[in-house]
């Protein structure tokens, strides 16, 4: 317990418990409270990624492109990265906020702002109500770096991994959800005309997929409020009350640790940019910043025409294959993250997903000068994509390993929101940057025909490279601090 002569901030000397070489019995995870906090969690990518598969055919359906489909992207990115630029200007300031009023005060904000943006993305006719809609969700949503922070504080250093990997697990069971309704409940007056024949349906044929994500949210909101306990030990309800001076609640907290840790909240951010600290976050925005180009630019890709060198699918196609592609990761996540971590090792695990990017990158040009050869989409094609999925799930990977790590790099578990925020805008800054950039990129690759329309995939290639050799930044023995 901390005293008033203790520092709050374990010193360098603390005794660390190096994760994966710790002998102890592993801690079971209270499952029902992280049970709720997946529920939370999965409802986010179950609303962005509902709209990936039919953007691009909205972007065009606006008419603002003058009939150019090459230019689609340039649209197409700056809506998908408009969430995460407005998510990277506020998501710190909610995680810091978190650290004074309370996790669930911040969940609630951040559940309420995404089921009235996706509503509002719905019924938006014009570009720029869709660009509204997506900055509103992303100024009032900036529930994943708490999410994380209380998963933290929920794990121990012996089963972080399994706390870590379900968030993993849940995000691929949205990448999963999300496409596969976005792609099926899109233009519901065409698919189910008896249903659907309103005339309304025809002026907002994308609200379906946006009140379904809706209503996931406010299913979300009411387990959050009714059964979410807090994990921020200043805001807990007492569980017991005790006549003795200075305690407050049950679970042994004092007035003067709740002093320090109180204290501990305010401190400057700059006293958290450390090496330890800043390596990590570092990795998770390169980490970001690939895999979001990757999940953009795969719709884009998929839905192009195959005389510009795509493959001319569907939305519903695109949503089918995204689907697979997100149930195929959680499945792995679920089986075999952590005990692929216990035998691997982090960092090895970390470098070994992340050395996947490179290939998974070739597989777009092969695909294109396939699709060129042979006309249309047949076995060979089907067989690349296959490729790329095992090799993106393996990438997917990485992420799980990273949060471990961030989280390994707080000095006290006091800390865990302000760094997670941390972690989490430097990821949004990145998530930004990635949309806009690749779609931009792939649009100008084809418009102008530079490397055969692949100049995209060797600018990537080459920021792969970068991430590699952060990934060899990393502590090479990660340990965490239980107390």
């Amino acid at each position: 317990m901390t005293t008033a002569d203790s520092p709050c901030i374990a010193s360098e000397t603390t005794p660390l418990v190096p994760v994966g070489l710790s002998k102890k019995p592993k801690t079971p995870l209270p499952k029902f409270q992280i049970g709720i906090l997946m529920m939370l969690h999965v409802t986010e990518p179950i609303a962005s990624m509902s709209i990936f598969p039919y953007i691009n055919q909205l972007i065009r359906e606006l008419g603002i492109t003058g009939g150019d489909d090459a230019a689609v992207g340039y649209y197409a990115g700056i809506i998908e990265s408009l969430f995460f630029v407005m998510q990277s200007l506020t998501v710190l300031k909610w995680s810091r906020l978190s650290d004074r009023i309370g996790r669930k005060p911040v969940l609630s904000i951040g559940l309420l702002g995404t089921c009235i943006s996706m509503l509002c993305f719905g019924l938006s006719t014009t570009f720029w109500s869709l660009v509204v809609s997506r900055c509103m969700c992303g100024v009032l949503n900036g529930n994943i770096g708490v999410l994380k922070t209380m998963i933290a504080e929920l794990t121990d250093s012996t089963n972080m991994a399994q706390g870590f990997a379900l968030i993993q697990i849940f995000w691929r069971v949205g990448t999963f959800v999300g496409p596969l309704m976005g792609g099926i409940l899109a233009h519901p007056q065409d698919s189910w005309p008896g249903l659907f024949s309103h005339s309304f349906w025809r002026k907002y044929p994308y609200f379906l997929p946006c009140a379904v994500a809706a209503c996931f949210v406010v299913l979300a909101y009411f387990m959050l409020f009714f059964f979410l306990e807090e994990t921020l030990s200043t805001k807990r309800r007492p569980k017991t009350t005790s006549t003795t001076l200075g305690v407050t609640s049950g679970d042994g907290v004092d007035d003067r640790e709740v002093l320090a840790q109180e204290s501990m909240a305010d401190m400057p951010m700059r006293s958290l940019l450390t090496p330890t600290i800043v390596i990590p976050i570092a990795n998770y925005a390169m980490l970001s910043i690939l895999d979001i180009s990757f999940r953009t630019l795969t719709p884009l890709f998929l839905s192009t025409p195959m005389y510009l060198g795509g493959l001319g699918l569907t939305p519903s196609s695109i949503g089918l294959w995204l689907a697979l592609l997100g149930i195929a990761d959680g499945l792995l996540q679920a089986l075999f993250f952590a005990k692929i971590v216990d035998w691997v090792g982090p960092k090895r695990l970390f470098c070994l997903a992340v050395s996947c990017f490179t290939p998974v990158m070739l597989v777009f040009p092969i695909m294109s000068w396939l699709v060129h050869t042979r006309g249309m989409v047949d076995h060979a094609i089907i067989f690349a994509l296959l490729g790329q999925l095992v090799l993106t799930v393996v990438w997917g990977l990485a992420f799980g390993t990273i949060f471990m790590f961030i989280t390994a790099s707080a000095p006290a578990k006091n800390v865990l929101g302000a760094i997670n925020g941390l972690g989490q805008t430097s990821a949004s800054v990145a998530r930004a940057i990635g949309p806009a950039l690749a779609t931009s990129l792939f649009a100008f690759s084809k418009e102008h025909d530079i490397l055969n329309g692949n100049a995209v995939f060797v600018i990537l290639i080459v920021l792969a490279g970068v991430l590699r050799w952060l990934a060899s930044q990393l502590p090479d023995e990660m340990q965490v601090r239980d107390e």
